[in-house]
C-alpha cells in the first residue's frame, strides 16, 4: 500500500511539474504570437509556424498533465485510463511524424527552400518584414541563398556592421544557416525526444498500475 501511495504522489508531482511547463510554453507562444508573425516565412502553410506550434503544444501539455494529476490524486479510473490513452496516441503521433520526416527528408528540404524564397519575394520592394529581420540578425545571414536574393533592395539586417556600407553583407544565405543549425542540434533533439518518450512510457505504466489497483479494490468508476 505504501508503494502505491508513493507511486500516486510521484505521479501527482510529475504531472504538476509538466502542468507548470505547459503553462510556460503557452505563455511563450502567446507572447511570440502577439510580437512576431513567423507564419510569414511559410506563406503556403500559415498555420505551420513556431508560434502556433508552441501555442498548441502548451495547451495540450497543460490539459493532459492536469488530467493525470487529477486522476492520480482522486484515484479516478476514468481519468487514469483517459490519461493512458492520450499518452499512447501521442506516442503514435510522434512515431508517425518521425517516419514522415525520415521518408520525405529531401522533399521537405526542397519545400522549405521554396517557401523561404516565396516569402522573400512577397515582401514589398522598399520594406522588409520583421520576421526576416529577426532571422537575418540572429543567424547572421542574408536572403535565402545570399544577398542577391534581395536584388537592389537589401535590408539593413543583412549588414555585418552598423552603419551599413555597400558590399558588407553576410555572405551566407539563411537557408544554409538554418539547415546547419538544425543539423547541429539534431543529436540534442534526438536525446530530448528519447527522454520525453521514456517519461511518457513511465506515465503510462504509473497510470495503468493505479488503474489496476483501483479495479482490484472494487471501487469502480467514480
Amino acid at each position: 500500500m505504501s508503494c502505491l501511495k508513493c507511486l500516486k504522489y510521484t505521479m501527482c508531482v510529475v504531472n504538476l511539474i509538466f502542468f507548470i511547463c505547459g503553462v510556460s510554453i503557452l505563455g511563450v507562444g502567446i507572447y511570440l504570437k502577439t510580437a512576431f508573425n513567423f507564419s510569414a516565412l511559410v506563406p503556403s502553410f500559415p498555420a505551420m509556424s513556431v508560434t502556433n506550434g508552441l501555442f498548441i503544444l502548451g495547451i495540450f501539455i497543460t490539459c493532459v498533465s492536469f488530467l493525470g494529476f487529477l486522476g492520480a490524486l482522486k484515484e479516478n479510473r476514468c481519468l487514469l485510463i483517459s490519461f493512458f490513452i492520450l499518452l499512447f496516441l501521442v506516442m503514435l503521433a510522434e512515431l508517425a511524424v518521425a517516419s514522415v520526416l525520415l521518408m520525405y527528408e529531401n522533399e521537405i528540404d526542397k519545400m522549405i527552400n521554396q517557401e523561404l524564397t516565396s516569402s522573400l519575394k512577397g515582401i514589398g520592394k522598399n520594406t522588409t518584414s520583421i520576421e526576416w529581420d529577426t532571422v537575418q540578425k540572429n543567424f547572421q545571414c542574408c536572403g535565402v541563398q545570399n544577398a542577391s536574393d534581395w536584388e537592389s533592395h537589401i535590408p539593413e539586417s543583412c549588414c555585418q556592421s552598423s552603419p551599413c556600407e555597400d558590399g558588407e553583407y553576410w555572405t551566407e544565405g539563411c537557408y544554409t544557416k538554418l539547415k546547419n543549425w538544425f543539423d547541429r542540434n539534431l543529436l540534442s533533439t534526438g536525446i530530448g525526444v528519447i527522454i520525453v518518450c521514456s517519461i511518457e512510457v513511465l506515465g503510462m505504466c504509473f497510470s495503468m498500475t493505479l488503474f489496476c489497483h483501483i479495479s482490484k479494490s472494487g471501487l469502480g468508476y467514480k
